[in-house]
């Protein structure tokens, strides 16, 4: 320009842009400032858990050069689905472009805490929520049932860890105090897994191993195969008895009145599995607890092979651990269990089998039995 040329002229001559050109004009005179550099792989560090504005700048210089998804993550040392979310968070509706200043904005404004949680501003929401934790309903079947009742409502759409929040960190204030004792546990409070005390095994006697169970039980295809247990009441002074059919879930609660004598529960076991159709019951799996000595004659009242897991093995009977921790909200420990008749057993194993289950895709395990009757 100094040699008359105008900055169209010049510019086209060094091979810039006419903008670029103004931009050296008015003062910056380095040409190697305005010219992109091979980008090197930047190391991969974790500075914050947050995405900065450099980081939000740099995503937007790549986009337009049509880099990948994985090599920007690459690039700024973050997980795919990381740079994946916040490119659809922040994208402007219509013309896909990806916005950094904004999204940095927008970032900033949600950060700061304590923030009112989702439950505490929708009482509809909260008013469903404590509807279900009063019926001893789980967090997790209740967040189903919300996207069941309201699938095009997602401000009624929780996961379950925001019930949990609402119910532990009490200084929110979301749901009431008590309904803490509508969970299974009982808590107020999450509690550290510790692995279960080991037992002693209580048979002399040969029994046939859970080992031995036809291959048929295992993936519960086969309807009819019931897992068995007692809970146990105050200092150990009444039980009830509980049965799991695996395949179903489905629950029946056996009335032990005077005991839980080897005898005692025969006889009660006999005459619960003789109410039921004969192709519904095929076996049944027990731990090794000394009310099962006498599993000889019950097989032989019934003709239903008893098969008896390892010793320390709960897990082998999960479907009946899972079902004692449910029932334990209607029966806590410490408590005496001989104060409930038959006909409230009943009403409480109609109601545990009139929740949804996850497992059965979500629906009840009355639903899937009256199914396999009706067949």
């Amino acid at each position: 320009m100094r040699q008359g040329y105008s900055n169209r002229e010049a510019s086209r001559l060094v091979g810039v842009h006419p903008r670029t050109g103004r931009e050296w004009r008015n003062g910056r005179t380095d040409p190697n400032r305005f010219r992109a550099p091979a980008r090197p792989e930047r190391a991969p560090c974790a500075v914050s858990r947050y995405l900065r504005e450099d980081e939000r700048i740099h995503i937007a210089d790549r986009i337009r050069e049509k880099a990948t998804i994985r090599a920007i993550a690459g690039e700024l040392g973050r997980s795919p689905s990381t740079i994946s979310r916040e490119i659809r968070r922040n994208s402007r509706p219509g013309s896909g472009s990806y916005r950094p200043h904004a999204a940095q904005a927008r970032a900033d404004a949600r950060r700061p805490r304590p923030k009112t949680g989702k439950i505490a501003e929708n009482a509809g929401l909260r008013d469903f929520i404590q509807d279900r934790l009063d019926r001893k309903w789980s967090p997790e079947q209740i967040c189903q049932a919300l996207r069941d009742t309201f699938p095009e409502r997602p401000e009624m759409h929780v996961v379950h860890e925001t019930v949990y929040q609402a119910l532990y960190v009490q200084g929110r204030g979301e749901l009431r105090r008590e309904l803490a004792a509508a969970l299974r546990t009982g808590r107020a409070r999450r509690k550290p897994h510790r692995q279960a005390a080991c037992r002693q095994p209580r048979f002399a006697t040969p029994t046939v191993m859970i080992s031995e169970r036809p291959a048929e039980v295992e993936d519960r295809a086969v309807p009819g195969h019931w897992e068995g247990d007692l809970i146990i009441g105050k200092d150990g002074g009444s039980a009830i008895g509980t049965l799991v059919e695996r395949a179903t879930r489905y629950v029946m609660l056996v009335h032990l009145p005077h005991g839980r004598t080897a005898e005692q529960v025969r006889d009660a076991l006999v005459a619960t599995v003789r109410a039921l159709p004969t192709h519904l019951v095929r076996s049944l799996t027990w731990d090794q607890g000394a009310e099962m000595a006498a599993h000889g004659s019950f097989t032989i009242a019934t003709d239903i092979p008893v098969y008896f897991c390892d010793p320390a093995s709960p897990w082998q009977r999960g479907s009946n651990e899972n079902t004692n921790g449910l029932l334990r909200q209607y029966f806590p420990k410490g408590t005496d269990l001989a104060v409930h008749d038959p006909e409230h057993l009943a009403h409480v194993a109609a109601e545990l089998n009139g929740r949804p289950r996850k497992t059965l895709g979500w629906e009840t395990p009355a639903e899937r039995l009256h199914k396999l009757v009706a067949a």
